[in-house]
């Protein structure tokens, strides 16, 4: 399985760096913000997931051409693996609303869920307004430069981003995430855990504060942050996944033992 570096994660840790670009309403702050919340149905449990799906499925049939049922419904088929339906949904929008930035932040999203990359990038760089830049738009950039390995330059997307919204939890966990996806999981650790503190913390974020204490070899204490949001069959599920993961990178010689 590829992975992101000599020690690096393998390629299932990189894809969660986009459950982690969900954006929350903001209090008080709304400069440089002109694109609407992006949904995130990840971080629920399957069944619950599936319920979503098959609601907002009925919904955008009956209207197709409702922009927020769009841009709901291609958020739910990225959260049970859909994402190429998600971009197909999204390009259909995309001519419906041809300069809607909500429907083009969701496109670019989708488009990175589906490992297209650079389409995606191109989308971004169309949008993205350099004298009064999105946050979203700037974390969904970012997102899409940490799937490509280019962490450094996510990473000052991030920051750039902070500046617009200080105290978004969904920035300050995508940058741990990225820390996560170049194996550096003490500082991956602690932006979590200052997500996980703000306005606007999602079930997703604190179950990606659990993996990277789980991958640390913290087993113990990652099976309570997991126990805290799902179910106990994922929660075993999850375990099991970390367990596996550093199974995969041979990685049980660098974890954390104290």
């Amino acid at each position: 399985m590829p992975v992101t570096s000599a020690i690096g994660l393998s390629k299932p840790l990189r894809n969660l760096l986009l459950v982690g670009i969900t954006a929350a309403l903001l209090a008080g702050c709304a400069t440089n913000r002109t694109s609407m919340p992006s949904p995130d149905y990840s971080g629920m449990a399957a069944g619950q997931t599936q319920q979503t799906l098959a609601d907002l499925t009925a919904r955008y049939k009956s209207n197709p051409r409702d922009k927020n049922i769009v841009i709901h419904f291609a958020a739910a088929l990225r959260a049970v693996g859909q994402s190429g339906q998600a971009v197909a949904v999204l390009e259909t929008g995309m001519t419906t609303f041809p300069k809607d930035p909500d429907i083009a932040i969701a496109y670019a999203k989708a488009l990175t869920a589906d490992g297209r990359f650079e389409q995606s990038l191109q989308v971004l760089d169309n949008t993205i307004r350099p004298e009064t830049p999105d946050w979203n738009a700037l974390m969904v950039k970012g997102a899409t430069l940490d799937q490509l390995g280019r962490n450094a330059e996510a990473r000052q997307l991030y920051g750039q981003a902070l500046v617009f919204a200080p105290g978004e939890a969904s920035i300050e966990a995508n940058i741990g995430l990225s820390y996560a996806m170049t194996n550096e999981l003490p500082a991956a650790e602690q932006h979590l855990r200052r997500a996980v503190q703000m306005k606007g913390a999602t079930s997703r974020i604190r179950q990606n504060l659990a993996l990277v204490v789980g991958l640390q070899g913290r087993f113990e204490e990652a099976r309570a942050l997991y126990a805290a949001e799902l179910p106990p069959e994922q929660v075993a599920s999850n375990m099991t996944y970390v367990r596996a993961l550093l199974t995969q990178q041979n990685r049980w010689d660098l974890i954390d033992k104290g």
